[in-house]
């Protein structure tokens, strides 16, 4: 490599980590807000809520990298939380693109997976992409909060979601850089959560059993009953299902999820 190759290099990189350096002085004030996101987000993830995750080409990337984290882990073992980036699953993205048009490829997916009280995180360098401000739009009406990653504010997308993180950067380079460093800090926010989120969960399991009628004193005692009848050769089911609000106790949901 020549002298002034090597120069040509640097002289890249260094402007690189000049614009990069730029945006990190007002970026260290999203501090307070992952660390929110992340409170409330363990909480929604360990009471069967979902995290669904939407972008465009490098922000797609982006969008898998964080459920990944939360499906498998950051760093330490621990429950696999219920995240989706909208755009992996190819032969819906496909069918509903080419059936809907391109703007409805997450917004068709939200309404297929969202529910009230789930969480769509978008992400955007631009905060302008017609298919993220369609999948969001779909997600209010569902009863879906939503959450953004952008660029530089004002944009569309901060405008319509319910918080967005957006990094003051021209270059969207850094943008994403930086959404990365979001990911892995909001991620960290959960794992550092889940105790207290499933300590709560867990308090509010005993409360409703609490609550719940204990059985009767008169009446013959369960050994005494007679037992029913069963079909010449059919199986033979026992135990009770409890079904409360939509969800059986086991902890599977009733109908589609």
């Amino acid at each position: 490599m020549t002298t002034s190759t090597g120069a040509a290099r640097a002289g890249l990189l260094d402007a690189h980590l000049n614009l990069l350096a730029e945006a990190l002085l007002p970026y260290r004030a999203a501090e307070p807000l992952l660390a929110r996101w992340g409170t409330e987000l363990a909480g929604i993830l360990v009471g069967g809520g979902r995290l669904l995750v939407a972008g465009n080409g490098g922000s797609a990337a982006e969008a898998q990298h964080l459920t990944a984290e939360l499906v498998g882990k950051l760093r330490d073992d621990r429950q696999p939380l219920s995240a989706i980036a909208l755009h992996a699953e190819t032969s819906a993205l496909t069918a509903i693109g080419n059936d809907y048009g391109y703007e409805e490829v997450f917004a068709r997916q939200v309404r297929a997976h969202g529910r009230p009280g789930d969480v769509l995180l978008v992400m955007s360098t631009s905060g302008a992409s017609g298919n993220l401000l369609a999948a969001v739009a779909a997600a209010r009406e569902t009863g879906v909060r939503c959450w953004a990653f952008t660029g530089p504010a004002p944009n569309p997308l901060a405008g319509v979601c319910h918080e967005a993180l957006a990094v003051a950067s021209p270059d969207s380079q850094v943008v994403q850089e930086l959404h990365l460093v979001s990911t892995h800090v909001l991620c960290e926010y959960v794992d550092r959560a889940l105790p207290t989120a499933l300590a709560a969960l867990a308090g509010q399991a005993a409360t409703v059993a609490a609550d719940l009628p204990g059985p009767a004193v008169d009446g013959p005692a369960v050994d005494d009953l007679p037992a029913p009848p069963v079909a010449d050769g059919g199986p033979v089911r026992t135990g009770v299902e409890v079904v409360v609000d939509g969800a059986s106790a086991d902890g599977e949901r009733g109908g589609a999820a």
